[in-house]
């Protein structure tokens, strides 16, 4: 019978051992470098051959996480890490850098990937182009739906992971970059500071408008295990033994039909923002679903963890063992044991005495062989071969069973090596030609009718087709796909058709499920920074599905952007109010109706600083509080082919203005920002 993967966090030995002995079926754990949570304890390169090795023996599978954004100088770090796990026999590879795929098909073409969460995939044709990739499995984002994971499991064959406890991002995973641009430590590279945490207000709101309460969704396991679901996911390397063990015991008992509301009560005690929600399985989107961690949230913590500490405070009986023992007077006493495909076999040191008194029985040997406690075995089956009236001491029969026991637990723990090709990381150098200015518009309706010096100009694919038809004879048009897909894909498909038929050729997609699709309907693909395109590797993968310009990440400094190498045309975002976060539960909403937005709304931080929210296709974007601003530094700009111009909020005067500027190359007025380009990020 099918049953769903338990997947549970782990950052230390404690943890490991709370989840596996609590029932846990695989773990997901980082080492110190290049991993989503950097700040978690996490394990050492020799400390994973241990791990992974305590979970084999029970049964239980290790996927390692080397899921954040490499630059070029870390590629060989890469490397190093993925022969580390391949020695060490993990399972698979969790992965977010396209870079980091590449390298992982060079040296480990044997080694299973899993696509990250941070790869931002919500579509089916998302996942099915990670198929053909070589991913076995596809980690689904946090803000998906019943409906649309529904149809995802049952259009695909790609193994499907879904989160179904811990903490929820305001942000769809992959696409932040709040905590980058406010203070360099990026999302993307394992050091989130969170900010979203913080005070950040809408009119009318809860003054908390970009904290959601945690993920639960433990009421729907049985549900996603019927429809196919691999793996059930708990979010939570950051946090301790406790959780993991109430959290994998409720999973267990969920996907067992045995889940208590008191155990229920217990899971929200360990830790919670002012509870939990289902708000986007459900598609209840609103104010319900944010929260923040109050006084009370920590305080009920002290009642339970004591309680959950011995839910985990010894091995349980994981492994299914066979005993024959032989008795016999004259002979060595002799113990075989076999769990799974392991043998082991161990002799008493004296030979057996025929009985002066008492002799041995059938029910004292039995009894001695079933004591197994405080070991991950238990007991199958037991064979006895025993000659009438002799007698063999019980501290024997207590030895053998230590000894084979132990010899079993040796040869479980040995792991089968994943084959590893060492090549040299080399790419070759890249040479741009002149710089040409690309626009990106927001609204069609900006664009202004001056467009010298602009030779590109990217508009929304829902825009009006008479107005693109009416633009497309004065410049070179290209639409852009909506980061935000999920259920609108067949919607995206049908627009794509339909300004395709008017003689549109290009599309800016800014997501691997706009890659996929933009690549399905025969359009030139151009990419966005949102595409996370991070070092030279990633930039050859892109190349390698067809994407004709790639715009590189807007978290590279300037220096690393001149260094990349490959060979395909490469842009960057030199001007614009860089979305700072894509969101599917929109903040303004918490404190007005859309009617009475229009999509013109604002939300401030903590110190009054204002970054405005504009939504599309049914999510917004929360933009930076200052655009980019590089026309007075063109000539720093170095090795790549283009920039993008990117409008948000700007009137079609001030983009007119804008694009005057880096014409001309003029110094800036008012408030602007340099981004990333020159402090970056660590």
């Amino acid at each position: 019978m099918f049953k769903s993967e338990i997947l549970a966090p782990v950052s230390d030995f404690d943890m490991l051992h709370a989840a596996v002995r609590c029932g846990a079926d695989a773990v997901y754990l980082g080492l110190k470098q290049l991993n989503a949570r950097r700040n978690a304890g996490n394990f050492s390169n020799e400390e994973l051959f241990e791990v992974t090795a305590y979970c084999h023996a029970r049964n239980v599978r290790v996927y390692l996480t080397l899921n954040t954004l490499v630059a070029d100088s870390e590629l060989e770090t890469a490397k190093e890490i993925i022969e580390c796990a391949c020695k060490a026999g993990v399972d698979a590879l969790i992965v977010q850098d396209l870079g980091v795929v590449s390298l992982v098909k060079e040296v480990a073409p044997d080694m299973e990937l899993h696509a990250s969460t941070q790869m931002s995939v919500n579509t089916l044709s998302g996942v099915k182009m990670l198929e053909k990739l070589g991913f076995k499995r596809v980690v689904l984002p946090r803000e998906i739906s019943e409906q649309e994971l529904k149809y995802i499991a049952e259009n695909s064959k790609a193994e499907l992971e879904v989160f179904v406890h811990g903490a929820l991002c305001m942000c769809v995973s992959g696409q932040c970059y709040m905590s980058a641009m406010l203070g360099s430590r990026s999302g993307n590279r394992g050091l989130c500071a969170q900010p979203c945490r913080l005070p950040f207000a809408s009119q009318g709101g809860t003054g908390h408008d970009l904290s959601l309460k945690d993920l639960s969704l433990f009421d729907y396991v049985k549900q996603m295990q019927n429809m196919g679901i691999a793996s059930l996911k708990i979010e939570g390397r950051m946090k301790r033994p406790e959780y993991v063990a109430a959290a994998v015991t409720a999973c267990k008992q969920a996907r067992d039909e045995t889940l208590s509301q008191e155990n229920k009560d217990i899971l929200q005690s360990v830790f919670s923002r002012s509870g939990f929600t289902d708000g986007y399985y459900k598609n209840k989107l609103g104010k319900n679903m944010f929260g923040t961690r109050q006084k009370e949230d920590v305080t009920a913590a002290k009642g339970v963890l004591s309680q959950l500490e011995r839910l985990y405070d010894r091995e349980q009986p994981k492994i299914a063992v066979e005993f024959a023992l032989s008795v016999n007077e004259g002979e060595k006493a002799t113990l075989s044991g076999r769990a799974g495909k392991a043998l082991a076999f161990a002799e008493s040191e004296g030979e057996v005495q025929k009985a002066l008194n008492k002799p041995t029985t059938y029910e004292m040997l039995e009894k001695q062989l079933n004591k197994v406690g405080s070991t991950p075995f238990y007991i199958e089956n037991i064979d006895i071969e025993l000659e009438q009236g002799v007698s063999v001491p019980v501290s024997a029969i207590n030895s053998l069973r230590r000894e084979v026991l132990d010899e079993l637990l040796k040869k479980l723990e040995k792991t089968e090596p994943i084959d590893f090709v060492d090549k040299a990381i080399n790419f070759e150098p890249y040479k741009a030609d002149n710089q040409r200015i690309f626009a990106r518009f927001s609204n069609i309706n900006q664009v202004p009718d001056n467009l010298k010096g602009i030779e590109l100009v990217y508009v929304p694919l829902f825009s009006d087709i008479e107005k693109i038809k009416e633009l497309s004879h004065r410049v070179k048009v290209a639409v852009e796909i909506p980061r935000g897909i999920f259920s609108s894909e067949n919607r995206v498909k049908k627009a794509l058709k339909q300004v395709k038929a008017e003689g549109i050729e290009i599309c800016l997609a800014n997501t691997l499920d706009a890659v996929a699709i933009a690549r399905a309907e025969g359009f030139c693909v151009h990419t966005g920074h949102t595409l996370n395109l991070f070092n030279s590797y990633s930039l050859a993968f892109a190349k390698e599905l067809g994407i004709e310009n790639a715009c590189v990440s807007a978290e590279l400094t300037l220096d690393k952007i001149e260094a990349l190498g490959t060979n395909i045309k490469r842009g960057i975002v030199s001007y614009g109010r860089l979305p700072l976060m894509l969101t599917r539960n929109c903040p303004v909403a918490n404190g007005k109706k859309c009617d009475e937005c229009k999509s013109r709304s604002t939300i401030k931080d903590r110190m009054n600083i204002e970054f405005p929210v504009r939504c599309s296709n049914g999510f917004s974007e929360i933009l930076n509080s200052r655009p980019i601003y590089l026309a007075d530094r063109l000539d720093e700009i170095k090795n790549v082919d283009y920039q993008i111009l990117y409008f948000t909020i700007e009137g079609t005067k001030k983009c007119e203005k804008i694009i005057g500027e880096y014409i001309n190359g003029s110094n800036a007025e008012g408030e602007f920002t340099r981004g990333l380009y020159y402090r970056g990020v660590e």
